[in-house]
């Protein structure tokens, strides 16, 4: 397999949580395979999550941290997104960087009869954590997935987008998140 240029963003919006361990434990498994990273931690980024006033026509200027996501996603191959589920969807500066950053004539194109994506050419692969046990999940809370790999990275051209679902993450024990730190770097050593 050739090296890919990989983005991993850890979309947690704290400093220090389960999703950054996986996150650094991804980066560090995809750098020794061989891969180039980037890395991008939500928490680190500075900018206002509210669309506003903004539309497809008029939009708030980017700030930089905005600016950056973008370019290291135009540069990247695979892209790697590590997120925690909260209250059955994304937290809220997370989404709030999908709404600001993903848009027209960026990462789509909606000047035809059906939006076209703009990152064709590109993977994707979605870590998730969620306190739900997966069976629960998988009954009511699919949507999610559906949100994930259809309406928001697949919309934009990633594909294939695949998905890991790490269950139980408020308090996990020390095994469970071992497991979890192995299956990534299984993962990110065939940056899938």
């Amino acid at each position: 397999m050739s090296p890919k240029r990989i983005l991993i963003l850890n979309g947690h919006p704290a400093e220090t949580s389960i999703s950054r361990q996986i996150a650094q434990s991804y980066a560090q498994a995809a750098e020794q395979a061989g891969h180039s990273l980037r890395v991008t931690h939500l928490a680190g980024l500075s900018f206002d999550p509210d669309f506003g006033f903004g539309g497809y026509r008029r939009h708030k200027p980017l700030e930089p941290d905005l600016e950056q996501f973008l370019a290291d996603l135009a540069w990247c191959d695979h892209f790697v997104l590590v997120t925690p589920m909260w209250w059955g969807g994304l937290p809220a500066k997370l989404k709030g960087l999908i709404d600001r950053s993903f848009l027209p004539g960026r990462t789509f194109d909606t000047r035809g009869k059906l939006p076209k994506p703009l990152l064709k050419g590109r993977s994707g692969r979605v870590i998730l954590t969620s306190d739900s046990p997966w069976w629960y999940f998988r009954l009511l809370h699919r949507p999610l997935y559906w949100q994930l790999k259809r309406q928001i990275l697949g919309f934009v051209g990633l594909k294939p987008v695949r998905i890991s679902h790490f269950a139980q993450a408020s308090h996990p024990t020390r095994e469970a998140v071992e497991g979890w730190l192995a299956d990534t770097r299984r993962l990110a050593g065939r940056a899938v």
